[in-house]
């Protein structure tokens, strides 16, 4: 399939059946903000659910804390964010797009750290890479934190800022998180919180949208372990996306970042790439901070947050090794992955075959036909019985081979009919949705059925 193709498939599907709308479309939408719908909420929580399974549940040294979205501003000048968040952009009179002049060909320009200010080394080209007019020479720095206010009063409103990373919650929580659960280092603090960024490059669907999700891990450890801390979470979270989300091996590599793109205080940093369409984009990010963060926000708080280590003796300030994953982009990996095409009896087959872990619905019940009472009622007990239990759809409109043709477009792992057979032995078929093939079962044996199934997955 040609992968121009397969995005816009992607796109029409998500809209068509619900897991994805552009935001406020009625007045026209907002460009690069979306909301998930029906099926979309659904799929999104249980990647969310999965994060938090294997990366605090299933450990006993990450805690798990729900940050706000806004806090004070000095977190944001300790950070670095009022000064450093910042990009140099040029504008095409033309067509009015902006382009970040460190991207364009010839360009070479240099940042002082303390100061924000960008300084041209070397003026490349000035010819736009979209539609070829001439660019405005005058390299302008754009800001992609958020700004707004808080404050009734005209006159005594205080200036705050959106995150504009989800991290920042963590480092102001590490010491009542440490206090609090009595932690030891080495331990982490893990979040899946929002973010808001003035993005210069917009479309890309959802890949680079300016209202997204982050789930963050903040590992603390002490200074000598920090380089075996950080190999070892490289390999967790490219396990958690080969194991547990199920992006295969083929589509996902390593990149490390040049000396140039690299943080200053970093001192490595690696990301996880997904072949999304046609080229290799960022998932998540595993980056060795050191001891940046909790330095500047002690230096900026006057509070102390070094660590006294109980059993070396020794003072320090952790170093962080930090894992940060899209929501966004974990979502859309997951749909460009599952999305299959197939030609059944000379009809097209379109099926979602993720992990039936991360399906919207698990299953859906049908009664064979919607006006015979006796089987309508029938289905329903078995619908009641599942509701408890998975996330079940009902589905009694149109011939059965549309209703597997809906589910299978949805992801619906499992497919259970009630039929006139069902009266007379109390069994059901139920269909898989990758193979297509039915078996039938007895009523109560469905839930067992499917929670075997599930494990097994």
């Amino acid at each position: 399939m040609n992968q121009s193709d397969l995005m816009e498939k992607i796109i029409s599907l998500c809209k068509r059946r619900g897991f994805v709308y552009l935001s406020s479309e009625i007045y026209g939408g907002l460009a690069n903000v979306y909301d998930f719908g029906p099926l979309g909420s659904l799929l999104a929580k249980n990647i969310r659910d999965l994060w938090i399974k294997k990366m605090v549940q299933e450990r006993d040294d990450i805690y798990l804390i729900d940050g706000s979205i806004l806090m004070h501003p000095k977190a944001w000048e300790a950070s670095g964010h009022t000064v450093a968040f910042t990009d140099p952009l040029i504008q095409c009179p033309v067509c009015k797009k902006r382009f970040r002049a460190d991207h364009l060909e010839g360009w070479i320009l240099e940042k002082d750290n303390q100061t924000g200010e960008w300084k041209i080394l070397e003026q490349g080209s000035l010819t736009c890479p979209d539609c070829k007019g001439e660019l405005i020479p005058t390299v302008k720095e754009f800001n992609l934190l958020m700004a707004t206010e808080v404050g009734a009063v005209a006159g005594e409103k205080m200036k705050v800022y959106l995150k504009g990373e989800s991290c920042q919650n963590i480092y102001l929580d590490y010491l009542p998180v440490r206090d609090t659960m009595a932690a030891q280092i080495p331990f982490g603090i893990g979040q899946i919180g929002k973010a808001f960024r003035n993005e210069i490059t917009l479309g890309k669907f959802l890949f680079k949208v300016r209202e997204f999700e982050q789930m963050d891990i903040q590992y603390f450890c002490a200074p000598e372990n920090a380089d075996k801390v950080y190999e070892e979470w490289k390999k967790i979270r490219l396990n958690w996306y080969l194991e547990d989300i199920g992006l295969s091996k083929e589509r996902l590599r390593w990149r490390q970042h040049t000396p140039e793109e690299r943080i200053f205080y970093a001192k490595d940093a690696w990301d996880i790439e997904y072949k999304f369409f046609n080229d290799f984009e960022e998932l998540e990010g595993v980056h060795h901070r050191s001891d940046y963060d909790l330095t500047q926000h002690g230096k900026f708080s006057g509070k102390t947050l070094d660590y006294f280590d109980p059993q070396t003796k020794k003072r320090y300030v952790p170093y962080i090794i930090e894992c940060s994953g899209g929501l966004q982009r974990t979502f859309l990996s997951v749909l460009a992955e599952s999305y299959r095409e197939e030609m059944v009896n000379k009809d097209k087959r379109v099926f979602l075959k993720m992990k039936p872990t991360l399906a919207p619905y698990k299953a859906a019940v049908f009664p064979l036909v919607a006006n015979k009472p006796e089987l309508t009622k029938k289905a329903k007990s078995v619908f009641n019985v599942l509701k408890p239990e998975f996330m079940t759809l009902w589905d009694d409109i149109g011939n059965i081979g549309k209703r597997y043709r809906r589910q299978d477009e949805i992801g619906t792992p499992w497919c259970i009919t009630i039929d006139y057979q069902t009266l007379e032995d109390d069994t059901v078929t139920i269909r898989d949705r990758d193979t297509m093939k039915q078996e039938r079962i007895k009523c109560s044996d469905i839930v067992q059925y499917i929670k075997e199934k599930l494990n097994n997955a």
